[in-house]
Parts: structure tokens; sequence; C-alpha cells
């Protein structure tokens, strides 16, 4: 299998290098995240199906994403992804709300499968004819804040020209987030923080099957220093299942987003307000729990919502630094359908780019908060489950309060190093167990 994937590894840089480096109608990106977790053992007075274990243990993900890009008419572009996951988070994933390794899924098998993670089709319709300048990566504090009608070769982007001022639609099989609550500072667990209540705000239940992808018709209006962009997903026919229901009608999840660029005193930032809501065959917290055994699929019923709003902000401090905040809270009164059980939650950190002079490494240090809502409180107390959390009863509730710390050392052009810590008070909310220790070590190549 190891020879298999570096031979793979090779023909891809390879044809990289001698075809599509000439090329700007084509890209070709690959990458692979190896994530090595550990964790000691912690003293627990007792335990439910769906609790941390309490046990020593070592789990260990792959993912490897092939990127392949395609311009077809004028504005036009195709993107492909097909995708290698396997192995497992600590305890299958289970018994911290916002969960250690960004890279696991909650899926019961971890033996390494293949499938279509991203096709989608991407369409740019001008609204004026400025196209000077440069959209491409962001460099932190960098002058030039804006997008100005250039786009580089990169994951899931073709080099070249793209309108300045334009509506861009989106339509195929893609993650809600690659659009979606954006943060230059936390938000890829591939190359960034790992833990789940950093990738994103941790109250949005965003729409997405068990591996995190889902099919989607995106609108996106651009201009010089705002955006806004508003999309329909389809949902899972179960709480974080497999597959996704496509009778749209009254099982959708509907997004929206208003992005502001900021500029104090030369350093750049962005403000972005997400707003969701989700319909579908949910479960309610109020009816599960007044049943003599807790079971929120029993209750689930047609026109059950869902919804909520977050705040995300990103600010540089410096030349090769910056900090970012997220605040989020959903309504919290019918189950977690996709993303995880957190119904409030704030997270905020650090991260510095050109840490002892290594301007290739980055250096980052965040907390996070999470939150569940009276309703889903008295639930899981009364012995119920979802799908990620529940220790058979939860009479000690306190925030569940994460801290990370990483450092990501470049080895190479192409190979990065980053080993990782974390530290959990009160998992799954429950003050009665943990604190617990999460130890780990990032593989990232990509070209």
């Amino acid at each position: 299998m190891k020879k298999v994937v570096c031979a793979c590894v090779i023909a891809l840089w390879c044809f990289c290098d001698i075809a599509f480096t000439q090329n700007q109608n084509w890209s070709l990106h690959f990458q692979q995240t190896v994530i090595s977790q550990h964790k000691p053992s912690f003293k627990v007075p007792y335990e439910g199906a769906n609790s941390l274990s309490d046990t020593a243990e070592t789990q260990t993900s792959l993912t490897t994403t092939i990127f392949i890009g395609r311009r077809l008419w004028s504005g036009a572009a195709l993107f492909i992804n097909p995708e290698l996951a396997g192995g497992s988070g600590l305890s299958q994933a289970r018994g911290i709300a916002g969960f250690t390794n960004g890279e696991c899924f909650r899926i019961g098998n971890p033996a390494p499968a293949i499938y279509m993670a991203r096709m989608f089709i991407r369409q740019d319709i001008a609204l004026s004819d400025e196209r000077n300048g440069k959209l491409g990566k962001h460099v932190i504090g960098e002058q030039h804040a804006y997008p100005t009608g250039k786009e580089d070769d990169g994951i899931n982007s073709i080099a070249g020209e793209r309108p300045l001022n334009r509506l861009t639609f989106v339509l195929g099989k893609f993650s809600i987030a690659d659009f979606f609550d954006n943060n230059l500072y936390a938000h890829d667990p591939r190359t960034q923080f790992m833990n789940w209540s950093l990738m994103a705000n941790g109250a949005w239940d965003y729409p997405a099957n068990t591996r995190g992808y889902t099919w989607n018709a995106l609108l996106e209006y651009v201009r010089e220093k705002w955006a806004v962009r508003v999309a329909t997903s389809l949902v899972p026919t179960y709480a974080n299942g497999p597959t996704l229901n496509w009778s749209w009608s009254g099982n959708q999840s509907n997004t929206l987003e208003i992005e502001k660029s900021t500029n104090i005193m030369g350093l750049v930032g962005k403000v972005r307000v997400l707003g969701f809501y989700t319909t579908t065959i949910m479960g309610s917290y109020d009816l599960a729990a007044q049943m003599t055994s807790p079971d929120i699929t029993a209750t689930r019923a047609t026109g059950r919502n869902k919804y909520g709003v977050g705040i995300n902000l990103e600010q540089a401090v410096a030349k090769d630094a910056g900090v970012f905040f997220r605040a989020s809270i959903n309504d919290g009164k019918n189950e977690t359908w996709a993303f995880t059980e957190i119904d409030q939650a704030i997270s905020a950190g650090y991260v510095n780019t050109n840490p002892f002079g290594r301007q290739d490494d980055s250096f980052g240090l965040a907390v996070a908060l999470n939150g569940i809502s009276k309703e889903h409180r008295n639930y899981l107390n009364k012995g119920g489950y979802g799908f990620i959390i529940g220790d058979s009863k939860l009479p000690n509730y306190a925030a569940e309060t994460i801290s990370e710390i990483y450092y990501s050392a470049k080895i190479t052009d192409w190979l990065t190093l980053s080993p990782n810590y974390q530290f959990i008070m009160n998992p799954a909310y429950n003050k009665d167990r943990g604190p617990v220790h999460a130890f780990a070590l990032r593989v990232h190549s990509e070209f």
C-alpha cells in the first residue's frame, strides 16, 4: 500500500512539473495528511455508550486527495477531487463535542475507502472590466488585501484572470465550509488547528454527509472590499448519516454570509457574519427527555428545524502575525443533524507565520469554549445519546473548554511536520470526567 501511494505521488509530481506548469487551462495538485494522536489514561466515575474511553489510546488517520481543475468556456471551470480516507479518531471520534482531529469522521469502519469528495462547476460573470492585480494566496499583514482580478494556481483554483467585481455560481458536490466561514488563521485541520471547534463556528450545524461533503447550489456576489454569498444544500437522511436526502423540499439547509474587508493602520482583516436555517426530520430534545428511556431518534418528525448565527473575525496584528475570533449560537431545541453537538461556541487564537525567523513555519495558540442548550442538557442528563456524545447522565454540566497549540515546521518544499497538543476540560460538557491530554504529530505533504 505504501509503495503504491509513493509511486502515485512521484508520478503526479513529475506530471505536474512537466505538463501543467505551462498550461493555464489545467490545474493538478495533491495532498496527503497523516495524523497520529495519543491520549493517556484518565480516571472517570462512570461512562456511557458515547463516552471518551478512559484508557490510554493511540489512533492514526489518513487522507489523500487529488485536486483536478479544468478551464471550460469563458469564466467557467470544473473541479474534481477523488479522495482516499482511513483510520480512526480517539474512541472512534466520540466523547468530545469539539473533537481533537478534524481529519476524522464518525465512521465505524476505519478501513481506507476511496470516494469522490468534490465535483463541481464554477461560473464567473464579470460585472466590470477591471482585471488587474492579483487574487491568490493571502499573506498575513500584506498591504494589498482585496481581490483584484487574478487567481493563482492552487488547490481548486486555476492560474488566470478572474473578474474583480463578479457574480459566481457554483453547483455540485463540495464542502459548504469551502466557501463559508473561512478564516485565514483557523480553518484547515491539515495545516492549521486540528480541533473541530477551531475549524469553523462550532454552533453552525453545517450540512454534510458523514465525511463532510454534500451537494450544493451557491451564488456569490463579490466586490473589492466585500462579498455576499448564499447557498442551499442537501442534508443527510438521518443525523450524521452517509446518505444524502434528495427530497430537497422539506429536507435542506440554507446558508447566508456577508463578508467585509477591513484595514486598521495598514493591517488587513475580514469580518464575516453567517446565518443558517436547516429543516428536516429532526428529533426533539424536550420530547425525548420525557421518555422512560430517552431516544432522540424515536421523536423525529417532518418539518423540524434548526437555525443559528455566527460571527467570524480575522485581523493581522503585524506583518507575520494575526488573531482570530469566532462566536456562534443556535436554537438548541432539536437534534444536531450533521456537524457536532455544540449549541453555543466561542473561540479565539493567535498565529505567527515567521517564528524564529523561519518564514515557512507557523505557530498557533487557541482556546475554544463550547456549550449546549438547556433542552439538550436535560436530554443527556436523563440518559439520552447524540451521535457524538453521551455519558449515560450529566449531573454536573460545565462548558467544554479546549486549548490547542501547534508548531508547523517546513521540512522540504512539499513536506511539513506539526507537533500538536490539546488540553480538554469537561469533555462532552461533563465536569465529572477529564481533564484529557491529547498529543499528536501531523505529517502533511502537498504539491
